[in-house]
């Protein structure tokens, strides 16, 4: 269908997941397949670390969203029953670029070099598969959280941002030795 164009749905912050499940779910039941045949809510895994409560400290995935309050979706809204549908979605606030001042005018659709952008942005995330949050800096000291130095604690020497590995002087048996880490193996020291 040539009329597919891509609108931008505002969702109450945190229900981005929800409204688009609730989205999916109402497309099927309303046969508005042909209408709207993508509903995105654009997110990257990150690391977070989470402290425990027996004091340890663990690394955990969490997803967190490009755009929070927003849902994107790919849709015809020449049917009106659509813009309905959409509209009476539980945490669905309404639509970007609407006219105010015309209640009958239809959203303005996203520039395919916007589309673009964001969908390029969601592929090359899918590549890389998870993002690490946190940056090391040199001369920062940090816990070997992983592997053979596993408690040890040493300072960075180098930072290699592209291999998301760090050089890191640990001691051992009271001499200073250089060791290669990733960035999942090491947290920073408190």
């Amino acid at each position: 269908m040539s009329d597919l164009k891509w609108y931008v749905v505002r969702a109450v912050s945190g229900q981005e997941k929800k409204v688009k499940a609730y989205l999916e779910k109402e497309v099927v039941s309303s046969n508005l397949q042909d209408y709207i045949t993508e509903i995105l809510t654009p997110s990257e895994k990150v690391y977070q670390i989470r402290k425990m409560k027996d004091g340890k400290s663990k690394k955990i995935a969490v997803e967190k969203n490009f755009f929070p309050g927003y849902v994107i979706i790919h849709a015809n809204l020449s049917n009106g029953e659509v813009l309905h549908t959409v509209k009476s979605i539980p945490g669905v606030i309404g639509f970007l670029q609407v006219d105010g001042k015309d209640p009958s005018a239809l959203p303005r659709p996203m520039r395919e070099s916007e589309i673009n952008r964001i969908l390029g942005k969601v592929d090359e995330v899918d590549d890389t598969e998870v993002k690490h949050e946190t940056t090391f800096v040199v001369g920062e000291t940090v816990k070997v959280m992983d592997g053979p130095f596993n408690g040890f604690t040493g300072t960075v020497e180098e930072v290699f941002e592209e291999k998301k590995k760090l050089n890191v002087m640990v001691k051992i048996f009271g001499r200073n030795a250089p060791v290669e880490l990733n960035y999942m193996q090491v947290e920073k020291e408190e």
